[in-house]
């Protein structure tokens, strides 16, 4: 007997199963219950389906087919990842005679140079050879797993204690989001997200007919919200505020007070926030990360959070929500939130079995080094970069990218930041992602997380391209008005 079954509770009749063997069939088997109520209940459902069938075919028999015709779904067809789309519509012949550097892969492991601890490998053997951890889960998750996670995130309640029952395990923190977005957000009400921001929000919305609101995100104040403009966004069906932080793509990281006026916001107009924060302990030292969860007992709060970033296991697709509802006014909101758990019965069960060890044996001084890693290639791309004419690398505060301004009036010979890219592409072998993937052109984003001396050699080479194509005085530049002393050198 499957153990899994055996937990459930589950009794076997073997009469039952012993009808009807003369033809040959296999023995029906039931859970433990009255024969006749089998019985009737058997003969109730074959009637139903009887007439049912039938009336069904006196509906269907008039709408046959007469060729194919399979349509996809319209979430299917409505469903669009922006940087693949744009990317994949790139005319892209990298320049032979230098090998590619590709700071567009936000996949911290693919350069080899950062990779898991030891413990957190050692964590996942463990529950291997245990053998206890090959059949399903409960649907949130197993309860040591979640019980680690809720000690683990205890500095996200301001009384520091998390009921694991507040836990939902996900295959990484991009069904996590999915989950409270389609938790709280129905067809035809809309969601606010930053822009520039991660392009998967807008691709877990647009297929449901849920809008997506982009409330603009400040350069010229490290990326702060504008919160004039956010709140100017709201109305009757605004149904959360996403709040990502540290940022993907900015590495921008929001102080307590910043944080305390989108609380603000969302206390006055009795909006939820879903909190993107799997970059909540990616922060460069002179910065701070506060979990926006910390700061109010008013406002409910779901936090999105995994293994997939700081331990360096994207792959293993381990995330988790946190929901933070001191009032219970999420209302059914929570129960649609758990019943979303059903639709692929949890997470992987393997690294749940593992995740005790992986968070609590995890040494901080390998979490230091990879901040130190990711610092260091930030202060030295923005050193290399900040020389070059036409662009304005934003020094980042924490998570894994820069954002790099290109103004574009001063390259004649591109038409926006998607073309810069593809020509960057096709003479430097340097592939940025342009900022329209984050629906903010004028920009490129560059990660952080390969080899100092690829960094440095990429700067180099983004350097070259800049000064081959800078223009100090093009028509573009007269045109708009730019020729002033304050754009000389930008």
């Amino acid at each position: 007997m499957p153990s899994s079954v055996a937990n459930e509770g589950y009794k076997y009749q073997s009469s039952i199963g012993s009808r009807n063997t003369s033809s040959g069939s296999p023995p029906v088997v039931v859970p433990n219950v009255d024969v006749d109520v089998v019985d009737e209940s058997i003969a109730q459902l074959q009637l139903d389906t009887h007439h049912a069938h039938n009336q069904d075919a006196v509906v269907v028999s008039n709408k046959l087919r007469s060729a194919w015709k399979v349509k996809g779904s319209s979430l299917s067809l409505n469903t669009h990842n922006r940087i693949r789309n744009i990317v994949e519509a790139l005319k892209i012949k990298p320049n032979p005679l230098k090998p590619m550097i590709p700071l567009s892969i936000g996949d911290p492991t693919i350069f080899g140079n950062l990779k898991a601890a030891d413990e957190t490998m050692k964590a996942v053997l463990k529950s291997v050879e245990s053998g206890k951890f090959n059949g399903y889960a409960h649907t949130q998750g197993h309860e040591a797993s979640r019980v680690a996670v809720a000690k683990y995130s205890a500095h996200q309640r301001i009384d520091g204690d998390i009921d694991p029952n507040d836990v939902v395990l996900c295959s990484g923190c991009s069904a996590a989001l999915e989950y409270c977005i389609l938790a709280l957000a129905d067809r035809g009400q809309n969601v606010l997200v930053p822009r520039p921001g991660f392009c998967l929000y807008h691709t877990l919305t647009e297929g449901l007919g849920i809008e997506v609101r982009y409330y603009d995100l400040l350069p010229e104040l490290e990326w702060r919200a504008d919160l004039k403009q956010l709140e100017s966004l709201i109305d009757e069906n605004t149904a959360a505020l996403l709040i990502n932080n540290p940022s993907n793509p900015c590495g921008s990281v929001f102080d307590k007070e910043h944080l305390m006026q989108l609380v603000d916001i969302c206390e006055r107009h009795y909006l939820p926030i879903i909190a993107d924060e799997i970059y909540e302990h990616f922060v460069f030292p002179g910065s701070h990360h506060v979990a926006v969860s910390n700061l109010t007992r008013e406002v409910p709060v779901l936090s999105c959070g995994g293994l997939t970033k700081r331990f360096l296991v994207p792959g293993w697709r381990m995330g988790w929500i946190i929901v933070h509802d001191q009032h219970k006014r999420l209302g059914n909101a929570l129960t649609g939130l758990k019943n979303m758990c059903g639709r692929i019965l949890g997470s992987n069960t393997i690294i749940q079995g593992a995740l005790p060890d992986i968070l609590t044996k995890t040494p901080q001084s390998y979490f230091d080094g990879v901040i130190d890693v990711l610092h260091s290639n930030a202060q030295l791309a923005y050193k290399l970069l900040k020389q070059v004419r036409g662009i304005n690398p934003i020094m980042p505060n924490g998570a894994m990218y820069m954002m790099i301004g290109v103004c574009i009036e001063r390259f004649p010979e591109f038409k926006d930041d998607t073309h810069f890219v593809q020509e960057l592409v096709n003479e430097q072998s340097v592939f940025c992602l342009p900022g329209s993937c984050f629906e903010y052109p004028g920009y490129v984003r560059i990660v952080l997380t390969v080899p100092s001396t690829m960094i440095e050699e990429a700067c180099v080479r983004i350097a070259e391209f800049c000064e081959a194509h800078f223009k100090k005085e093009s028509r573009a530049l007269i045109e708009h008005n730019l020729l002033d002393d304050a754009h000389v050198d930008y």
